[in-house]
């Protein structure tokens, strides 16, 4: 049995990826800081090790990935904290340190697979710290790629069950009046959570996927005012949303940054400067799963057309190779 190493893998992401590759025979090692706060359907899956453990220790991480055959890296932040050139400290340390220790410990231990999730539009030029150091990231697994068969994901925002997007706008709503807005404008393409799951783990054994950059991206475009408006409208407390103009959308975003909860900052609203869209189709034959096929069955305002449609994309996705 195969066994993957999934750095970042006690995340929403990574608890979707594991179960994937339970799935797909794999044997799964999750590392993570605390063990207990790891979630329970994480730790009891079968064939899934979740072990204590610092990941950002270079001899660390080349024990744990002995014995593995590949290494999956999920590690982000959104929040990078006091701005340093040309990114925060907080910043580096996640993206761009650790995929470098991370590709030094791959070839110590003599792993020759590495999955990498990245930021749609990250670049040496982007407009924000979070994709400069992530583009950064991506050059680190890169420099490898005639050593070691490196694969690079780049999603756009991902929903699905305990999303830290739908789910907070919907709780918002829950206790505000009245949403005022930064960005409203801001274009997403929502991506669902267990399609990149599907992409990452169908890439571990897909030649043609090696040295390979892919967008991740769902099958729609929507505006940031949108996506609030919908949540609170499955959520069953709709509220009116007062859009901001790009002035005062930077003012608040400078404004959150003293607020606790990380819910915005500067960074965030430069980067909402880049729409986060692709026209890339998903690869190795995955079919894009609509917002609308999911969302309703987990943000509260559950009706009997919308559990019908979740039912009806679950029996899709289980006769579609997947």
């Amino acid at each position: 049995m195969a066994k993957v190493c999934v750095i970042g893998g006690s995340g929403f992401i990574g608890r979707h990826i594991a179960e994937e590759l339970v799935r797909r025979d794999f044997s799964v090692l999750v590392p993570t800081r605390y063990r207990e706060s790891a979630k329970r359907d994480l730790i009891h899956l079968p064939n899934v090790d979740v072990v204590e453990a610092d990941v950002h220790d270079g001899a660390t991480l080349e024990r744990l990935f002995g014995g593995c055959d590949a290494v999956v890296n999920l590690v982000g932040i959104l929040q990078g904290g006091k701005p340093a050139s040309p990114y925060s400290d907080a910043f580096r340390r996640a993206h761009v340190a650790l995929p470098t220790r991370i590709v030094g410990a791959c070839r110590r231990a003599g792993v020759r697979r590495l999955v990498h999730m990245s930021g749609l539009h990250a670049g040496k030029d982007a407009p924000s710290e979070y994709l400069r150091s992530k583009a950064d990231g991506e050059a680190a697994v890169l420099s490898v790629q005639n050593e070691i068969a490196v694969t690079i994901f780049r999603p756009s925002v991902v929903f699905g069950p305990e999303d830290q997007f739908l789910n907070v706008f919907a709780a918002l709503q829950k206790r505000l009046p009245v949403v005022v807005l930064a960005c409203p404008d801001a274009k997403f393409q929502p991506v669902y959570v267990e399609d990149v799951a599907a992409a990452f783990v169908r890439s571990l054994d897909a030649d043609e996927s090696f040295g390979r950059v892919y967008d991740l991206v769902g099958p729609k475009v929507y505006t940031l005012r949108e996506l609030v408006r919908y949540a609170g409208e499955l959520a069953g407390h709709p509220r009116p949303v007062v859009g901001l103009s790009d002035r005062m959308s930077y003012l608040q975003a400078r404004m959150m940054e003293f607020v606790p909860g990380d819910l915005m900052s500067r960074d965030n609203y430069y980067s909402m400067q880049l729409p986060s869209t692709s026209d890339a189709a998903l690869p190795f034959g995955i079919v894009p799963t609509p917002l609308e096929a999911i969302a309703p069955s987990y943000l509260g305002g559950v009706t009997r057309d919308a559990r019908y449609s979740a039912l009806r994309v679950a029996a899709r996705r289980g006769t579609r190779g997947g």
